[in-house]
């Protein structure tokens, strides 16, 4: 307030070096925390200097190997990443790490994490950007080389034109688009340059990089931060990846529904329930994604994570229900079947499913208690409980799929001539045993497989089971295969139902039953319109933006747990874009994450055309 102004000189004294020790380099941290002193073995001393009256030697770590002396020491802006150049021209970046289980003093260690070009002289100075991770050093010989450490790239190799014999400092502009040089004599040397995006690199955009802070090198997305010091990342891969993943579970919640549910309606449904299913799917085509993804964000998600163990049990209790359904069906005497076969069976099969729904909510606490130890998000965590029981409900489809093929194998024609002799309702009794029987030798099967897995210590949680998200691909695979599924129904069932007549009534008429010529006479001739619909269905999951944006979670990670959350490409350009300063380095890599979402879709348009004309080659030799 007076003008007046007061300086405070603290010293310290650090601890001594072994004796015979050349010092070639000394640096100290802005913060007066952290001293560096390099010396002519190659060797660096780590100081702790925190607090003042008692600084300790917190580590000695060798930075270059043989008889290359240290001869220049900087840090990068943030000061979290060392800058090392040597006697040889080695330049190298350590950063600072906190690792578990380290006897140094503090806590921390030096680690190397770049090697950089050799410039070929010793390196005798430094310069550090105060924008980005861009450094310019300057050799012996007159070499000045601008440098960006994140890209490991060598930018520009300049020269002096004054006598490189006379000791100079070498800095950067603060733009950091120029190199001013000044040697001991007062002669000064400038170089402007125009490098407008040097953090970007294909490795960079597709590779593994180490950033600082981070403890090994990774796939990392994170354009912004709320400091200058900010250490860009640009990885693509993590945006591709969710990409993908999105698109997977929706189609693998999708494809089946919309593929079943066409060839239903196509080949056993009666015409009048076709005439009012078929528009309504068609219908649901025009529901706005942004309002799928309202609803997936602030009333389906919440619902899933406070009923998760019921959302569990109704991927079993729905396929069970339909089932014992279909084989309550069969019981039924042959004119009653045929007099309800319309309408009413379509009802059946509603209330089949909403009695498999409302089973699922009234045993889901119980079937938590007894597969999951009373709470299923601890249970993810690997807190409680072991693996098991989800390996059990994973390998149960499996497992009877292979119980069916072991039985079909072993006894399936002699049963099939066991059930020609019965009449309708008994042998429908009968095969309801039989299923009975099988999904009773399927869970067993199913438990010992997983038992075993879990003896010989492979446990899910950690891999594609880990922590709980309420907002993830679980919750965006639902809703995105809502948006997909009456794309593909709708081209599916055209495909299906544009199958020639003669072909249904031939496979018929030879005593093929309407299922097996709804799966081995007409699905295979109609073969290239399914998968046709398919993949439309994949490209408008692939592209998807709003639901994503809204019920993803938007972390940029990569891991395949169905309970974490994703960004993909679409819904990252849908986010940073608008805040993207125009023609900077984020703004143009966001278009290069557009290019890159257009060639995905096109090699897989096109891979997919080619399958499509070897369908549609077989279809027209029948």
């Amino acid at each position: 307030m007076t003008g007046q102004e007061t300086v405070r000189t603290t010293t310290a004294t650090l601890p001594a070096l072994p004796s015979g020790t050349e010092v070639t380099s000394a640096l100290m941290s802005a913060a007066a925390d952290r001293v560096m002193i390099g010396t002519a073995e190659g060797l660096v001393y780590r100081y702790d200097i925190r607090d003042a009256n008692n600084p300790v030697l917190a580590e000695r770590r060798r930075v270059f190997d043989g008889d290359v002396a240290v001869t220049s020491l900087a840090y990068l802006n943030a000061e979290l990443a060392l800058v090392a150049g040597g006697s040889d021209g080695s330049v190298e970046v350590f950063f600072r790490l906190q690792r578990p289980g380290l006897d140094t003093a503090d806590g921390f260690e030096l680690v190397r994490a770049r090697t950089h070009e050799n410039q070929g002289a010793a390196v005798v100075g430094i310069g550090v950007a105060q924008r980005d991770k861009t450094f310019v050093t300057l050799d012996d010989a007159g070499g000045v080389w601008v440098r960006h450490s994140t890209s490991d790239q060598t930018l520009f190799k300049l020269e002096r034109d004054g006598d490189p014999s006379i000791p100079g400092q070498v800095m950067l502009f603060p733009r950091t688009d120029g190199v001013l040089l000044v040697d001991d004599a007062g002669r000064a040397e400038a170089w402007a340059y125009d490098t407008p995006h040097p953090e970007v690199t294909l490795g960079v955009l597709f590779s593994r990089v180490w950033y600082e802070g981070y403890d090994s090198p990774g796939f990392t997305w994170q354009s912004t931060s709320g400091t200058d010091v900010f250490e860009p990342k640009y990885s693509l891969v993590p945006l591709i990846f969710g990409t993908l993943k999105a698109t997977f579970y929706a189609m693998l919640f999708g494809v089946p529904i919309a593929l079943m549910a066409a060839i239903y309606t196509s080949e056993f449904v009666h015409r009048r329930v076709r005439a009012t299913v078929k528009p309504v799917m068609e219908m649901m085509e025009s529901l706005p994604t942004v309002v799928l993804g309202f609803l997936a964000a602030l009333v389906l998600a919440p619902l899933v994570e406070e009923w998760i163990a019921a959302v569990l049990l109704v991927f079993i209790a729905l396929p069970m229900g339909l089932m014992i359904g279909a084989h309550l069906w069969q019981m039924l005497p042959l004119r009653t079947a045929l007099r309800l076969g319309g309408i009413p069976k379509f009802l059946f099969m509603g209330a089949v499913i909403l009695l498999s729904g409302l089973f699922s909510y009234q045993v889901g606490p119980a079937f938590e208690d007894l597969l999951f130890y009373g709470d299923f998000k601890q249970w993810t965590t690997g807190r409680i409980g072991t693996g098991t029981p989800f390996l059990f409900l994973i390998g149960l489809p499996l497992s009877f799929l292979l119980v069916s093929w072991a039985f079909s194998r072993r006894y399936g024609h002699h049963y099939r001539e066991r059930l020609r002799a019965l009449e309708k309702q008994s042998a429908g009794r009968l095969d309801f045993l039989r299923w009975i029987a099988m999904l009773a030798a399927a869970m067993l099967v199913s438990y010992v497989f997983a038992s075993a897995l879990t003896l010989i210590g492979y446990d899910p949680r950690g891999n594609v089971i880990d922590s709980y998200q309420q907002r993830n691909a679980l919750v965006v695979g639902f809703v995105m295969a809502f948006a997909v599924i009456p794309n593909i129904y709708t081209l599916a069932e055209d495909a299906l139902n544009s199958v020639p007549a003669h072909l249904r009534a031939g496979s018929l008429a030879s005593g093929a039953t309407p299922w097996q010529t709804a799966m081995w006479v007409i699905l295979p001739t109609a073969a290239s319109g399914v998968f046709s619909a398919v993949m439309i269905g994949m490209g408008r999951a692939v592209g998807e933006t709003m639901i994503v944006v809204m019920a993803a979670g938007n972390t940029p990670i990569m891991e395949w747990n169905v309970f974490s959350g994703l960004r993909t490409l679409s819904a990252n350009i849908a986010i940073e874009l608008p805040e993207a300063v125009k023609d900077g380095t984020n703004y143009r890599t966001l278009f290069l994450a557009a290019l890159t979402l257009f060639l995905m879709t096109f090699v897989i348009n096109t891979v997919a055309e080619l399958i499509r004309q070897r369908f549609r080659k077989r279809a027209f030799q029948l």
